[in-house]
């Protein structure tokens, strides 16, 4: 009786602890399940999407504490004046070299279509060993982290082209492209809002310590990018896209047996082996809607690093220049994720007119702030400048799906990605070199959208009159 009386009282204990495990461990589990069940939603799961979703979220994740760690270093430690020469020097040896090998990303990695999972876990792994190199040099701030940094950059550019060219290959059946990069980039935005604060809190620990958290990010990024679907490697009927024809090319060669190509006014044999079709061979909507977008990724650059310096030299009324910038951060943040979600819930309804509708809405908020600067058009600009690049991006996202063969669609994902980055490094250029004018920095703003608008707002709006000589929406 006793020993049952010894085992029966065991009992309570043994399921007061289960119980209080269970309690600790169901807020994680519980969390992981939804976070799960939310990105492997309508059949995203089955597809593979799923995967590519959460991948896209660690790359996000482990880029906000590389930045935080460089932010640190770079601009928040020292003086403004030796802060802007020392975040030139970082643009001269890290951003400059980049706008050279930008242009050679998109055809190295045309020559990878059977080792785009291995590209992408290359991207994550190299970054983990860069952190963990530049964790030595972040707090000296040495002339050694430029290079280091140099890498990080083209290695994050880089999983970024391959991540678009990717996307198509993993859509679930009767989901759109547009819907499809809405939830990436959600996925990217959402880490990216939760790991800043974790960074920040590793910051005050030390400075190296951000770059550990990225080292160990990466790391598990390297291991998530192979648990992406085989197809993603298949370059089953693909050929690569051009971003001009040549002069001797009016036409791109006819797909159907047989059939001719028109070059000069003569008419060839389809025996000739054909070029493979540039962009502008589908219509002109993709290319206004390039042009359209790298104005906003030129904006985009340009008030990252202007309004940096503006506001910590002139902060908001009343705020502290961290917390300024926080501000103007949250609120392109915010506009950013509206515009996905908007994006999204648009499903791709005359993609012409939202490029140009946002570009004129960003245009004529630059001028407002240009005209009336304060604090809140600072900061409404930011907002909204975030919301435009957003939406402008899925819309363009959305002509390629439509208006791009298939057989060249990942090429032509590819090949604008890096003309957009492009474009951020040239705005970023001339955020840099601007004098800190805070109505000069908004006119200036207001002038890269009124370029954008002049070259292709015309062109989206006569193609979309016209409508797609492609229309290939699924």
């Amino acid at each position: 009786m006793a020993a049952a009386r010894s085992s029966d009282g065991s009992g309570p204990l043994r399921r007061a602890g289960r119980v209080m495990g269970h309690a600790l461990h169901t807020p994680f589990t519980g969390t992981a399940k939804g976070i799960r069940k939310a990105t492997h939603a309508h059949g995203a799961g089955e597809s593979g999407l799923g995967k590519l979703i959460e991948l896209h979220a660690v790359n996000g994740a482990g880029d906000v504490m590389i930045t935080i760690a460089l932010a640190s270093t770079v601009f928040f430690s020292v003086p403004t004046d030796e802060a802007r020469g020392r975040v030139a020097l970082y643009l001269a040896v890290t951003m400059l070299p980049f706008t050279l090998l930008a242009p050679v990303i998109g055809p190295l990695l045309d020559r990878l279509p059977h080792g785009r999972r291995a590209a992408m876990a290359g991207a994550m792994f190299a970054r983990a060993v860069l952190a963990l190199t530049m964790s030595g040099a972040v707090a000296t701030g040495g002339l050694e982290l430029y290079p280091a940094a140099l890498g990080v950059l083209v290695c994050s550019k880089a999983y970024g082209v391959v991540r678009s060219a990717v996307v198509p290959r993993l859509l679930p059946p009767r989901f759109s492209l547009v819907k499809a990069n809405s939830r990436v980039t959600l996925a990217g935005l959402l880490a990216t809002g939760v790991a800043a604060p974790i960074g920040a809190g590793l910051q005050s620990i030390g400075s190296a310590w951000p770059l550990y958290g990225a080292c160990t990010i990466f790391i598990g990024g390297t291991v998530l990018a192979f648990t992406l679907p085989h197809k993603v490697d298949s370059a089953k009927g693909e050929r690569k896209a051009r971003l001009v024809i040549p002069h001797d090319e009016e036409r791109p060669a006819d797909p159907r047996p047989g059939g001719s190509t028109k070059k000069n006014g003569s008419t060839k044999s389809g025996a000739k082996k054909e070029k493979p079709p540039g962009l502008r061979s589908v219509g002109p909507s993709v290319l206004h809607g390039l042009q359209a977008n790298a104005s906003h990724r030129a904006l985009s650059g340009f008030l990252i690093f202007f309004l940096a310096f503006l506001l910590r030299e002139q902060p908001l009324a009343g705020q502290s220049a961290a917390v300024s910038l926080g501000i103007v951060g949250v609120a392109a943040g915010t506009g950013n994720a509206c515009g996905t979600a908007v994006g999204s819930w648009l499903r791709a309804r005359g993609p012409e007119v939202i490029v140009a509708t946002v570009l004129g809405l960003a245009l004529g908020v630059a001028v407002l702030a240009a005209v009336f600067f304060s604090t809140l058009m600072v900061a409404a600009l930011g907002a909204v400048a975030g919301f435009t690049q957003a939406l402008s991006k899925l819309s363009l996202d959305a002509m390629i799906q439509r208006d791009v063969p298939e057989e060249v669609r990942t090429s032509a994902f590819a090949r604008s990605e890096t003309l957009l980055q492009m474009a951020w490094v040239v705005g970023g250029a001339i955020g840099i070199a601007l004098p800190l004018n805070g109505v000069l920095g908004m006119s200036v703003a207001a002038g890269i959208l009124a370029l954008g608008a002049g070259a292709s707002v015309r062109g989206l709006l006569g193609a979309a009159r016209r409508g797609s000589p492609h229309p290939r929406v699924a």
